[in-house]
C-alpha cells in the first residue's frame, strides 16, 4: 500500500503521457518546452518502450516511389503531398532536437529495388517528383541503374533501382538513449514497469489509473490533460478507436565479407525494407505476406515470414554472399483506415497522438509537438 508522503508527493502531474516511444516522449519534451514550470510525467508499461521505437530499422523515411504510388490510389494529391510534408519536417525536427552526431544521423538517400512486375511505376516517376518538389525543393526519385551490377543484386529480379534523394539512416538505439536524457533533462519524469488499465475523467482533471509490480493495489494519479501516445496497444484502453496492430518481422545477420553495398534499400512498396549496419545485414518487413496474422500486438515470430525473408536475402540481396543470421525480433506499429496519423482531442482534457503507420521514427517528433500545442492551449 501506498504512503502518506507517497500520495501527497508522487501522484499529482499538470500532465501524464502514456507512452514513452517516440511520440510520448516528444510530447512531453514540447511541453515542458511550452510551459516550462509544468509537472509532466510520462508512464510506460514496459521496462523499455514497448513497440516499435527501439525495434525500427533505422530508417528516415519520407517514402519509397512505389509506396507514394500506391498512397495516391487511396488518398489524393494533396493528402499524399501533405503526409510527406509532415515525415520531412518530423525528421527535421528530431534532427534538430537530437542533433545528427549523436544519434548516428546520415542522410546520402535510399534506393528501392524494382521488380520486372513493377516497372510500369517508372513511368509516373516524373509525376511523383513534380507533386513532391514543393515539399522537398528538388528531385525526389532519380533512376540509378549503373548501380545494380555493384550492389550485386540479382539482376533477374532487379530490373531498376531508384534512388530517394531525400532520405536517410540513423541508430534507433542512440535515438531513443538521446531523446530519453533530453527528456529527463528538461525535468519529465518517467516511470517503466507502469501498465496503465483505465483513465475516467473527472471535474478536476483525469485520474490514470495503473498497476505496478512494486506495489500489490492500483495506483491512481491524476493530471489535469492527458496525452495517449500508447499507438498500437491503444485499443486496450480505447476499444472502439479506429487502430489496428501491425507487426514487423526482423532480422540481423553476422558480419557478411565483401558486402558489396551501403545505404538503406526499399522493395516491394516498403513492404520489405533492408540496410547495412556494421557489415551486416538488417532485413525486415513482409507483414503483407499475413496481414491477418500480423495485425497482433504479441510479440512473436512469424515463422514463415522470417522463413521468407531469409528467401528473399540469399537469392535477391546476397546472391553471391553466404550469410548466417545473428538475431531476429518484431515490432509492433499502429495503422488505419488512412495513413493520417490520428491526432486529436478525444475529450476536453484527454488527447490522442497514434497510429503512426509505421512512419513513427519520421513523423512521431511532428505529432508529440503538434500534441503539446493541443494540450497546453487554453491551460
Amino acid at each position: 500500500m501506498l504512503s502518506y508522503w507517497e500520495k501527497q508527493s508522487f501522484l499529482h502531474y499538470d500532465y501524464i503521457v502514456l507512452g514513452s516511444g517516440i511520440t510520448g516522449l516528444s510530447t512531453a519534451i514540447s511541453i515542458r518546452q511550452r510551459r516550462p514550470g509544468a509537472r509532466v510525467l510520462v508512464l510506460e508499461r514496459g521496462l523499455l518502450p514497448t513497440g516499435a521505437s527501439t525495434r525500427n530499422a533505422g530508417f528516415a523515411c519520407i517514402g519509397s516511389l512505389t509506396e507514394i504510388l500506391a498512397d495516391l490510389r487511396s488518398s489524393t494529391p494533396a493528402e499524399v503531398a501533405a503526409l510527406v510534408a509532415m515525415r520531412r519536417k518530423g525528421l527535421q525536427l528530431l534532427r534538430q532536437r537530437l542533433g545528427d552526431s549523436h544519434i548516428d544521423y546520415r542522410e546520402q538517400g535510399s534506393y528501392e529495388l524494382i521488380s520486372r512486375q513493377e516497372l510500369p511505376a517508372l513511368q509516373q516517376l516524373d509525376a511523383a517528383n513534380a507533386l513532391l518538389q514543393p515539399v522537398l525543393g528538388g528531385e525526389a526519385f532519380t533512376q540509378v541503374n549503373e548501380k545494380i551490377r555493384s550492389f550485386g543484386f540479382h539482376p533477374q529480379y532487379t530490373a531498376a533501382l531508384v534512388q530517394n534523394n531525400y532520405e536517410g539512416e540513423l541508430d534507433t538505439g542512440k535515438m531513443m538513449r538521446r531523446l530519453t536524457d533530453l527528456a529527463i533533462a528538461q525535468q519529465v519524469e518517467i516511470k517503466t514497469g507502469c501498465l496503465v488499465t483505465r483513465f475516467e475523467e473527472t471535474r478536476t482533471g483525469v485520474n490514470v489509473i495503473a498497476q505496478t509490480s512494486a506495489v500489490q493495489e492500483e495506483v491512481i494519479f491524476h493530471c489535469q490533460r492527458l496525452a495517449v501516445c500508447t499507438n498500437a496497444f491503444t485499443k486496450t484502453l480505447l476499444p472502439d478507436i479506429d487502430l489496428q496492430p501491425g507487426r514487423g518481422q526482423v532480422l540481423i545477420t553476422d558480419p557478411v565479407p565483401g558486402l558489396p553495398f551501403t545505404g538503406i534499400f526499399h522493395m516491394e512498396e516498403g513492404y520489405y525494407y533492408f540496410r547495412e549496419l556494421q557489415g551486416r545485414v538488417l532485413f525486415g518487413g513482409g507483414r503483407h505476406l499475413d496481414f491477418a496474422g500480423e495485425a497482433t500486438t504479441a510479440f512473436e515470430l512469424n515463422a514463415h515470414i522470417q522463413q521468407q525473408l531469409e528467401e528473399k536475402l540469399r537469392t535477391i540481396i546476397l546472391p553471391h554472399h553466404p550469410f548466417t543470421v545473428a538475431d531476429r525480433w518484431t515490432g509492433i506499429m499502429a495503422f488505419g483506415a488512412s495513413k493520417q496519423p490520428l491526432l486529436q482531442a478525444w475529450s476536453e482534457k484527454i488527447f490522442l497522438g497514434l497510429r503512426l503507420g509505421g512512419m513513427g521514427v519520421a513523423i512521431g517528433s511532428a505529432v508529440g509537438e503538434e500534441l503539446a500545442a493541443m494540450l497546453t492551449k487554453h491551460n
